[in-house]
C-alpha cells in the first residue's frame, strides 16, 4: 500500500470519526514535508472551526477570535485564481500586501512559521473549506514538486470533506428520529439558525410552529418568536451555551407550549458540524409526572437528578423528596442546583413550570 493511499484512508476515517482529524493533519504534514497542516471551515456568518497540528494550534485559536479573520484575503483569492490547485500565499498576495500582512505579522511569524501554501473550495452548503500548510523559518518555500504532491492528494481531501458534511446532515435527521421515539416534537437547529431537520411530531404542530424562507422557524406568536431568536443569538455568542426555554401561549385557546433550546455538545474537532442546538417542544398541563427517560435524555440529567426533578415537578418540597428517596435534604438541594443549571432555570417555581409538560408519551408511564 502506498503512502498516499494510507493518508487517503486516514482522511476518510476522520470524515467518519471527527476526533481523528488532528491525527490526519499530522499525517498530511509529514507526507508533504510541511511543518504544519490545518483544515478550517468558515460558515456564512464568518464563524471559523479548525483542526490542526499541535505546533500551530495556538496561532489558529488567536486568529479565529480576532478581527483579522474578516480581512483574510487568502481563501477568496485562492478560489478566484487557483480554483483547482494548491497555491503559495506569495502567489495570492502582491509584494506590498504580503509585506504588510497582519496575519503573517501577528499569528504566523511569531509562532516560528515563514512560508504558507493552501487550497480553498466551497462545499454545497455554502461553507468554505481551507487546507493550510506552513513551513518553519530556516526551511525553503514550498517547491513546485511539493505543490504537485498536494494536488495529487487534493481529490481525497475534498471528498473526505464532502463526506463529513453529508454525515453531519444525516446525523441531524437521526437526532430528531430519536426524539420521536420519546414522543417529543423536535427540530435540529443549524449554525445559521435554520431548521436542518424536523420530525413528524413537530410538523404536526403547524401552523403553530412551521418553517419559512431559508428554513427559518416561524412561531404562532411574535413574542415567542422573539424569545427563540434571542436564545439562538445567545447560543452563537456563548462558548458553552446552556438550556434556553421559552413559553408560547396560543391566541386561539390551544394548550400552551414550552420551547426548549438544548445545546448539542459534540467533539470540538467536528469542524464540519452544522448543528448548533435541538429545539424540543412540550405541552403544558398534561396529567401525570414527567417521563424519566425524557428528563434524562432531554436535559442530560443523571438518574438521581431525574428522580429529584420528578419529585419537584409533582410539587414536592426538597424535604418531601429527601424523605421519599431516603437521602438527605442537602443531597436533594445539591441535585436541585445541578438540575436548574442544566435546565436553564433560576427558580424552583420556574423549574416546575418547565417540567409540567413532560408527561409520558402517549400516556405511558415509565419507572426507575
Amino acid at each position: 500500500m502506498s503512502a498516499d493511499s494510507t493518508l487517503a484512508d486516514r482522511l476518510y476515517e476522520a470524515a467518519m470519526i471527527p476526533e481523528l482529524w488532528g491525527d490526519a493533519c499530522t499525517a498530511l504534514a509529514g507526507a508533504v514535508g510541511s511543518s504544519t497542516a490545518s483544515i478550517f471551515t468558515v460558515d456564512q456568518l464568518g464563524k471559523h472551526r479548525f483542526v490542526t497540528t499541535p505546533n500551530i494550534a495556538e496561532a489558529f485559536a488567536g486568529f479565529i477570535e480576532s478581527e483579522h479573520r474578516f480581512n483574510n484575503l487568502r481563501p477568496i483569492r485562492a478560489m478566484e485564481r487557483y480554483p483547482f490547485s494548491f497555491a503559495r500565499t506569495t502567489d495570492l498576495l502582491s509584494a506590498e500586501e504580503y509585506a504588510n500582512d497582519a496575519i503573517n505579522r501577528e499569528f504566523i511569524h511569531p509562532h516560528g512559521m515563514e512560508w504558507e501554501a493552501g487550497y480553498a473550495f466551497q462545499e454545497p452548503t455554502g461553507h468554505i473549506v481551507v487546507i493550510s500548510l506552513m513551513r518553519a523559518f530556516g526551511l525553503a518555500h514550498f517547491s513546485q514538486a511539493q505543490l504537485q504532491q498536494l494536488n495529487m492528494l487534493k481529490p481525497d481531501i475534498a471528498r473526505a470533506a464532502y463526506m463529513a458534511s453529508r454525515l453531519a446532515f444525516k446525523e441531524a435527521h437521526s437526532m430528531t428520529e430519536a426524539l420521536s421515539m420519546l414522543g417529543l416534537p423536535a427540530a435540529v437547529i443549524g449554525d445559521a439558525g435554520q431548521a436542518l431537520a424536523m420530525n413528524p411530531e413537530l410538523e404536526a404542530l403547524a401552523p403553530r410552529v412551521r418553517t419559512g424562507a431559508g428554513n427559518r422557524l416561524l412561531l404562532e406568536t411574535a413574542g415567542a418568536g422573539k424569545l427563540l431568536n434571542d436564545a439562538i443569538t445567545r447560543y452563537r455568542a456563548q462558548a458553552i451555551p446552556t438550556v434556553q426555554s421559552a413559553p408560547m401561549v396560543s391566541e386561539t385557546g390551544a394548550p400552551p407550549l414550552i420551547l426548549h433550546l438544548l445545546p448539542i455538545r459534540r467533539a470540538a474537532r467536528d469542524i464540519f458540524s452544522r448543528a448548533m442546538a435541538i429545539l424540543a417542544v412540550t405541552e403544558v398541563g398534561q396529567v401525570g409526572p414527567p417521563d424519566m427517560r425524557v428528563l434524562c435524555g432531554l436535559f442530560d440529567l443523571t438518574p438521581a437528578e431525574a428522580r429529584v426533578a420528578k419529585g419537584i415537578a409533582m410539587a414536592q418540597t426538597p424535604e418531601m423528596v429527601a424523605t421519599s428517596l431516603g437521602v438527605s435534604v442537602e443531597t436533594v438541594r445539591s441535585h436541585l442546583k445541578r438540575i436548574m443549571h442544566k435546565t436553564g432555570t433560576t427558580r424552583q417555581a420556574e423549574l416546575v413550570l418547565l417540567l409540567s409538560g413532560l408527561a409520558p408519551p402517549s400516556g405511558r408511564s415509565s419507572g426507575f
